[in-house]
């Protein structure tokens, strides 16, 4: 069911066309719903039902000379459907409208999004499953800290994306809110009923307490949801960045036949899928700033978060969808270099297990400041003269007064580093 949601379907969510065509379902709605309590007549909504329609080019015309979408619109739905559109509009104002289709087009981007993470959940279990046993060095602060798994990098994606879905479903909730209380809420022209009757069909939660729009905070959440997310796809795209360096080289994103990297330098490989990706996150992230932004109005409303939405909705959640879909399709064909990942293991002459060998040294009853510097000073001379740590330490004569040479190996053994995985792993994908 997901795989049919692709770029360009969000990108027609989010056009002018089917903008109008939410509008006329809230309009529908709120026909069938006073038909419904005996105020407009059957025959009069048979007739719009089957009438109804519009036209985008002559919205447009229209609207040249109103100054006013809306009722551009409803003009424009009057001439399909003939003396009986009297009918359409009725007890509403114009936000009632906006308001109650923009819920549903924010609805679609969700369905859209949610699809989009959980396709690229599917890819990042895989490639962790795939990686569980590829041993590489883990880094802090750049610098080499103590050996992993590779399959954990994909694993910790995993999670985060699991949070970000959630988070998702929980915007999705806040944003699917219809609105139909007339000028200032207060139901002046219409009924609590209508409202309800409209918002059931339309299968959206009632808004319960509104102004003249529904409260930019529920949009806010949205855009910040979706902050989050292209975040997370970057905290990704930089991580695939540094691995791609050449002085590093165990992971690079999809390089295919034919492509070029640099208009000067034919060796190039660069990570632009994911240096793109870096980049759009700031667009989303600044776009989440103006949300926050729109969520003070003045009294009742005023129109000033109108025009800023028309940029940032469609935006964020047609670059989200891309981001995500490109996201995955570099998770899912990257390349990968284990046997980098063992010649930078041994680059820094085993200095990894300096831990190991500190928590040893205190287990003999040292304390740990003179342990630390027992272990540290072997550890600065294996850095400056590129000696292996683990002769160094065996060559240390106040060092070897706590461990043999046979329990200083043991120390150095790898497995120790991988032997709880398992664990982790049945945490994440339990």
């Amino acid at each position: 069911m997901i795989e049919r949601y692709t770029r360009k379907e969000m990108g027609r969510l989010w056009s002018l066309e089917e903008k109008y065509k939410r509008w006329l379902d809230v309009e529908l709605a709120v026909c069938e719903a006073w038909a419904g309590v005996g105020d407009i007549p059957e025959a009069a909504l048979k007739t719009i039902k089957e009438k109804a329609a519009f036209d985008v080019n002559r919205i447009d015309e229209i609207e040249l000379t109103v100054k006013h979408d809306v009722i551009a619109f409803l003009t424009c739905v009057g001439e399909y459907v003939g003396d009986e559109a009297r009918y359409i509009h009725l007890g509403l104002t114009s936000s009632d409208v906006l308001d109650t289709a923009l819920a549903l087009l924010m609805r679609e981007a969700c369905d859209l999004i949610i699809g989009d993470i959980c396709l690229l959940m599917d890819v990042l279990k895989e490639q962790a499953y795939r990686n569980k046993d590829v041993v590489c060095i883990g880094r802090s602060h750049g610098v080499h800290a103590e050996p992993m798994v590779f399959g954990l990098k994909f694993a910790l994606w995993y999670e985060e994306m699991k949070r970000n879905l959630k988070r998702m479903q929980r915007a999705r909730e806040v944003v699917a809110v219809g609105k139909i209380s007339g000028a200032v809420g207060t139901f002046s022209s219409i009924t609590p009923d209508i409202e309800i009757r409209v918002c059931q069909k339309l299968s959206l939660s009632v808004e319960p307490v509104a102004t003249q729009v529904v409260q930019r905070d529920r949009h806010a959440e949205y855009l910040t949801t979706l902050s989050i997310v292209a975040s997370s796809v970057e905290k990704i795209a930089v991580e695939i960045r540094h691995l791609q360096r050449t002085e590093v080289r165990e992971a690079e994103e999809p390089f295919s036949k034919g492509q070029k990297g640099s208009s000067a330098m034919p060796h190039k490989r660069n990570p632009i899928g994911c240096e793109n990706l870096t980049g759009l996150a700031r667009v989303v992230r600044a776009n989440a700033i103006a949300a926050l932004e729109n969520i003070a109005l003045w009294h009742e409303r005023d129109i000033s978060h109108s025009s800023v939405e028309r940029i940032i909705l469609p935006d964020s959640s047609i670059l989200v969808d891309y981001m995500l879909v490109r996201l995955k399709g570099i998770i899912q064909n990257m390349h990968i270099y284990p046997q980098n990942m063992q010649k930078n293991l041994k680059s820094s002459y085993g200095l990894y297990n300096s831990q190991k060998v500190l928590l040893a040294i205190t287990k003999k009853g040292v304390s740990r400041e003179v342990a630390y510097d027992m272990v540290q000073r072997n550890a600065m001379s294996s850095w400056q003269d590129g000696k292996d740590f683990q002769e160094l330490l065996k060559s240390d004569s106040t060092l070897k007064q706590y461990l043999s040479d046979s329990e200083i190996e043991a120390l150095f053994d790898i497995r120790e580093y991988t032997k709880y995985v398992d664990a982790i792993y049945e945490r994440v994908f339990k």
